[in-house]
């Protein structure tokens, strides 16, 4: 494990590394002082509502099926969502959108998501954030960032099985860009756009792009329930047709 140097690159060796490798890795970590100080910061002064419940108060690994074919992309932790039960998106008012929408799209269980015993599972899906520590006023450093990639380039090569990334948001959309770049995958030149509804095709596979599930754009309508199902919908379509990567061969439109 890495508990003080951060995260490390993918191992040198024949096959894919084991999810729960990554995971023990992923809430030992203590790389970015600023994030620590913060999580832990929130995780003893709590919220006056969550008084009586214990903290995580650690780096959130991703969540969901080992064999999934979409994998969702969000920002961060929120302080008193993953970042107090411990699993993504889970706990918070972004979390309650996009469980909903999974769960009507067929990827969840359970349209609820509230802590990591209540027996929710994805099917063919799997969850996780640009950078695994809350950060102060939802705003990673791109230093932060940066310094998380290499969790995020393990976890792509440990789904297999995975044609599509829903980036929710632009933070997560060049997060990921720059974790294909390093990985030296072949992209198109200039970058699309980040947009919802966005598709940009590539070999590895296809990416599209959505409005955050955050308040500040569901309570606006910035991002509506069917704009997210559109999105979901899409991500299926896609997944359920092999070889939909192709390189150099971007196509971006913007819905809503």
């Amino acid at each position: 494990m890495a508990p003080s140097g951060g995260p490390r690159p993918a191992p040198e060796r024949g096959g894919p590394e084991p999810l729960a490798a990554i995971t023990a890795e992923i809430v030992e970590c203590r790389a970015c002082p600023r994030l620590v100080a913060w999580r832990e910061e929130v995780a003893r002064a709590k919220r006056a509502a969550f008084r009586a419940e214990d903290y995580w108060g650690r780096p959130v690994p991703g969540f969901g099926d080992p064999a999934a074919r979409v994998l969702l992309l969000g920002l961060a932790p929120a302080a008193h969502g993953g970042n107090r039960t411990g699993r993504v998106f889970t706990g918070d008012r972004s979390g309650d959108w996009l469980f909903a929408a999974l769960h009507r799209a067929g990827y969840a269980s359970s349209p609820v998501s509230e802590r990591v015993d209540d027996g929710l599972e994805l099917t063919d899906a799997y969850v996780a954030a640009a950078v695994r520590c809350a950060p102060p006023d939802n705003k990673p450093t791109p230093e932060e960032r940066d310094t998380c990639m290499p969790f995020l380039a393990r976890e792509l090569d440990a789904l297999t099985r995975l044609t599509v990334v829903v980036t929710l948001g632009g933070f997560a959309y060049e997060a990921l860009w720059k974790v294909m770049q390093a990985h030296g995958d072949p992209l198109p030149r200039p970058r699309p756009k980040f947009g919802h509804g966005a598709e940009v095709a590539t070999e590895r596979f296809t990416i599209l792009g959505c409005y955050h599930p955050s308040q500040q754009n569901t309570f606006t309508g910035r991002l509506t329930e069917a704009m997210l199902d559109a999105v979901l919908a899409r991500a299926r379509e896609l997944s359920e047709v092999e070889g939909t990567g192709a390189v150099g061969s971007p196509v971006t439109e913007t819905r809503g």
